[in-house]
């Protein structure tokens, strides 16, 4: 396996992962976003996006690394952030997730940080049970609300 930084080539099979990572997503939106990070540079707080090859050189993982002013549990700030973490089920638990970890971690220790933060879905226990098992330490729980605003 081969993790590297994406580049263009990778557009079409980034979009295709993101949108299996985020299935109750607007696909086109998701495949904008992908674009708009290659055609006007990061979106959001995205610095990085890290891509993970097989040995026929298929993209079978990704890694969105962003950068945020404030991560839970953390000392510092800015801070790297794992904004986006998938594997194809068909390859998961051979070392793709992990080396996409890795990567993101001596990248951010290259660029001068200190710490790596990341989150996972309460209900989502193989997320979870993967961080745990690299390495990332629980820091909180918590139950975030939302509420629409009409216009007046």
């Amino acid at each position: 396996m081969n993790v590297r930084l994406a580049d263009p080539r990778d557009l079409s099979a980034w979009q295709k992962l993101r949108r299996a990572l985020f299935p109750d997503e607007d696909g086109g939106e998701l495949d904008a976003e992908a674009e708009k990070f290659f055609s006007d540079g990061p979106l959001f707080d995205l610095e990085s996006v890290l891509v993970c090859e097989d040995a026929e050189g298929d993209l079978v993982g990704f890694l969105e690394l962003g950068l945020r002013s404030y991560a839970e549990g953390c000392r510092t700030s800015p801070v790297p952030y794992v904004e986006a973490w998938f594997v194809e089920p068909n390859v998961r638990h051979s070392g793709v997730g992990r080396a996409l970890i890795e990567a993101a971690e001596r990248l951010s220790a290259e660029r001068g940080y200190t710490e790596l933060a990341s989150d996972a879905l309460i209900e989502n226990i193989a997320s979870i049970d993967a961080h745990r098992a690299l390495g990332f330490e629980e820091v909180e729980r918590a139950v975030h609300f939302r509420k629409r605003l009409s216009r007046p």
